[in-house]
């Protein structure tokens, strides 16, 4: 997992770029106006998340449109899907465990 897009995504105003670029491509001044920020303010993010990969500009006329990029949303959820299958076998572990606990309760009331 490439940690520049994990500290990119890290930051608050960051991560709700790619949450509104996830719906459709956007220009700076749309952005901007979104998130109440100023226009320098949300070139200065889209700075950060470009050179982390995270999203790529098209210039049409005077204007930059924002995209997404799907590679680094594959390589986070690769590197998630490493981490689900510890978990998911910590959650077995541990419904056999309450399942074990809930069956010495009901013998346990049977025999009041």
């Amino acid at each position: 997992m490439n940690s520049n897009v994990m500290s990119a995504l890290a930051e608050p105003n960051r991560l709700q770029i790619v949450e509104l670029l996830r719906e459709r491509p956007l220009t700076v001044g749309e952005i901007a106006e979104r998130l109440q920020l100023r226009q320098p303010q949300a070139s200065k993010h889209l700075r950060v998340l470009s050179e982390a990969g995270i999203v790529e500009a098209r210039v049409d006329a005077n204007r930059r449109i924002y995209s997404l990029l799907q590679e680094p949303f594959q390589e986070l959820e690769d590197w998630l899907r490493s981490y689900r299958h510890i978990w998911e076998e910590r959650f077995d572990r541990l419904d056999d465990y309450l399942q074990k606990v809930q069956g010495k309760q009901a013998v346990e009331e049977q025999q009041d």
